[in-house]
């Protein structure tokens, strides 16, 4: 059981790491099209605008997520982007050392206590930008928005936007964007009542600092002395894996469907874990589900967990094991584990 667990923590590492942009690019683009009239601008614009500045410009600046439950961690980032080449560097000041660099798609993660690199390209870096075109997305018929007033944060001037969800299948978030440039400078996402379950802000923020593009490249590729593993998701489908994904919750569709193996430093030698992973959104929230073969450490019941804004739900599938975890309700974790069968 104890292993068992180890490989969900491995799990959800897995979907953070995917998305480690969140700190900056995920809570401005996280956000997709066609709401309301809000604040002289359409939703559309407003998210558009959030997303476009973090692909531009550059800045420095220490991040800190905090979850209602008194869990807290922090991390200092450099960014700079000129619109085609975005580079980025993520320091963790909290647990374990950790440092992931980002140049475009590509990811370095370095772990010195385990004296491992990982590497890897993530497509899902462009997941929401790909929203903020998809003409599908109808995220009007799931949120609305209202722009409620400007506050400072880390030192700037942010107008606030409120999303609401229409149902209770999906968390609500508040948005403040530098009145300026539209950086997300902090994101609370909320329970179906109105309350944060989790904040991630800036505590301190430089804008249009100066941040040495080729330098942090360069030290992406300072791997001397680390064991380094290339961890390559190959894109499939769930016919392709045996299975068949049907929709449970309206609104969340397929993003994109990877077979993906990876290393999990605390899993006490049990090597690569390898798993099938879907991520479904519904333009704000993503929730990935994971597909690994049973095995002897495979609990006998259902496994549940909650860790500030995210849920998680693990169980047997037949002949196989399923993780699924996002930042929404744990009802519609229960609704979308229901989406995926053994195909007749």
């Amino acid at each position: 059981m104890i292993l068992k667990l180890a490989r969900l923590a491995a799990w959800l590492c897995a979907a953070a790491l995917a998305s480690i942009a969140a700190a900056q690019n995920v809570p401005a683009g996280a956000m997709a099209p066609e709401m309301t009239q809000s604040g002289g601008r359409s939703i559309d614009q407003w998210l558009t605008r959030m997303h476009e500045a973090s692909r531009h410009g550059s800045y420095v600046g220490t991040f800190v997520v905090s979850s209602a439950t008194g869990g807290m961690s922090s991390s200092r980032i450099w960014h700079v982007c000129d619109g085609a080449q975005q580079v980025e560097r993520v320091d963790a000041l909290t647990g374990a050392p950790r440092s992931t660099y980002r140049h475009n798609d590509r990811v370095v993660t370095f772990l010195p206590q385990s004296g491992l690199v990982l590497q890897e390209r993530r497509d899902s870096l462009r997941l929401f930008s790909d929203l903020l075109k998809n003409q599908d997305a109808a995220i009007s018929e799931f949120y609305a928005a209202r722009l409620v007033g400007t506050e400072r944060v880390a030192g700037v001037n942010a107008e606030v936007l409120v999303l609401e969800p229409h149902d209770r299948m999906r968390f609500g978030y508040r948005v403040w964007s530098e009145k300026t440039s539209g950086l997300v400078v902090k994101l609370q996402t909320l329970d179906p009542d109105g309350r944060a379950l989790e904040q991630a802000a800036f505590s301190d923020l430089q804008l249009n600092a100066r941040v040495n593009r080729d330098q942090l490249i360069e030290a992406m590729g300072k791997t001397q002395g680390y064991r380094v593993e290339r961890l390559e998701p190959v894109p499939t489908t769930a016919i392709a894996e045996g299975w068949v994904l049907k929709p449970t919750v309206p609104g969340f569709k397929l993003m994109s469907c990877l077979r993906r193996s990876f290393s999990s430093p605390d899993a006490q030698g049990e090597g690569a874990l390898r798993a099938v992973q879907w991520i479904l959104s519904d333009g704000l929230a993503s929730v990935s589900l994971f597909v690994e073969p049973l095995d002897r450490q495979s609990p006998a019941r259902e496994v549940s967990m909650v860790m500030g804004a995210t849920h998680l739900l693990s169980r047997r599938v037949q002949d196989a094991w399923l993780t699924v975890l996002g930042e929404v309700p744990q009802q519609t974790l229960q609704a979308l584990s229901l989406s995926l069968e053994r195909a007749r």
